[in-house]
């Protein structure tokens, strides 16, 4: 009986990895945006901001975060609890569950 379980699990592993982010070279797949530049612009500047780039994506996942998660935790800190965009009927206080 163990063994047909092992068995399912095994024939169901490529839906287990759907939803797990990219990796490339441990990091965020979305950093290999810069691998084009660099073949196309390779100085030491572009080297260094790609560095730094890399950092930032490595802090971000430090901190829990995705890349879109953080930008809409930036948007909401640079805009503030106000909106504008709600008369005062609809507007409610943000809680932060985490």
């Amino acid at each position: 009986m163990k063994e047909l379980e092992n068995l399912e699990d095994k024939l169901n592993w490529h839906w287990r990895d759907t939803m797990r982010t990219i990796r490339f070279l441990s990091f965020d797949a979305r950093v290999a945006f810069l691998i084009p530049v660099w073949l196309v612009y390779l100085r030491w500047s572009t080297i260094i901001i790609s560095f730094m780039v890399f950092y930032v994506f490595k802090m971000l996942e430090d901190k829990g975060l995705t890349f879109p998660s953080a930008l809409r935790a930036l948007r909401s800190w640079l805009v503030g609890y106000n909106r504008p965009g709600q008369i005062g009927v609809n507007t409610h206080k943000f809680i932060d569950y985490g």
